[in-house]
């Protein structure tokens, strides 16, 4: 696949809508060529649960002063043009993102949406790697990967994951 956004975002608590973070990485031509990364605040005042808050490190003070997501939604979708979106694991992604756009009365667009996590498991035989998570994903295919759990460092890695394997 060389034309697509790779997307990934990261949650304030189990709400799908409680977006936090929303990080993008749009590829042509089989070359990364932008990256979109916003702090999302979200609404209505959703908690920060302290296990979440643990795994991405994004709390309520990181997001106070952040603009909600209608808002953050409008830059992102003339980032995302009319390319195909990819996430590694879609059905996570693609619910928060749908939520909140049902949330703030925003029409869903008709994008495509491919997912390198069911892509690897179909494709990637299990000698290969321990699991198909994105750090040991990355290993498995020679990814360089750190900072997990950043929305935007996880966006880069299902990128390059899925200019390998989509």
């Amino acid at each position: 696949m060389d034309n697509f956004v790779a997307i990934d975002v990261e949650t304030a608590n189990n709400h799908p809508t409680s977006i936090c973070s929303i990080g993008a990485i749009k590829v042509v031509e089989g070359y990364i060529v932008d990256k979109f990364y916003e702090l999302v605040k979200p609404e209505p005042e959703y908690y920060f649960r302290h296990f979440t808050e643990n795994i991405h490190g994004i709390g309520m003070s990181d997001t106070e002063n952040a603009d909600t997501f209608d808002k953050v939604w409008q830059r992102l979708e003339k980032f995302i043009g009319n390319l195909p979106l990819v996430a590694h694991n879609k059905a996570f992604d693609e619910k928060c993102l749908r939520a909140a756009c049902r949330c703030y009365q925003i029409d869903w667009p008709d994008y495509d949406f491919y997912c390198t996590l069911s892509t690897a498991r179909r494709t990637i035989p299990r000698h290969i790697t321990k699991s198909f998570s994105l750090p040991n994903l990355c290993q498995a295919l020679a990814i360089p990967f750190n900072n997990h759990h950043n929305a935007l460092a996880d966006a880069e890695a299902c990128a390059k994951i899925a200019m390998i394997i989509l």
